[in-house]
């Protein structure tokens, strides 16, 4: 099977996280009341979660968890109290509610740092490949 590039700004392009962030809300189970894909550049994903709080999770960044304060589909999401999770741009989705647990006490490898894994502009650098392997688990 061959590697298969998908292009920039098509609908499968701004599709792609759709699959990795739906295996996260089934990790968090009851924790996850709402989700959706927000603007692009980069593109990003909000979870809101039971509590007040939320997840937002972009392609340059990761995920962070604060208190949601405003976004929609239309609008970036706008935290307050973020912290970051760490652990990379796609931590294991099973591995997310113990990072939300490590982000609210302040310990792990939370920070409130924004961390720069890769820039949004970067098409090629193997990142949408690791997006893709989550349409290949679920069509397994």
């Amino acid at each position: 099977m061959g590697v298969r590039h998908v292009e920039p700004y098509t609908e499968e392009w701004l599709r792609q996280p759709a699959l990795y962030v739906s295996r996260v809300v089934e990790a968090l189970g009851a924790e996850a009341t709402d989700w959706w894909e927000g603007p692009c550049d980069p593109r990003a994903v909000t979870i809101l979660l039971t509590g007040g709080d939320a997840l937002v999770w972009d392609e340059e960044s990761g995920w962070r968890r604060g208190r949601y304060v405003s976004g929609d589909r239309e609008f970036c999401t706008v935290l307050a109290e973020a912290r970051y999770l760490g652990g990379g741009l796609l931590l294991r989705p099973e591995r997310v509610p113990s990072a939300i647990a490590d982000a609210r006490a302040g310990v792990g490898n939370s920070t409130a740092w924004r961390p720069c894994y890769r820039s949004y502009r970067h098409y090629r650098d193997g990142f949408d490949l690791a997006l893709n392997g989550y349409h290949v688990y679920a069509e397994a």
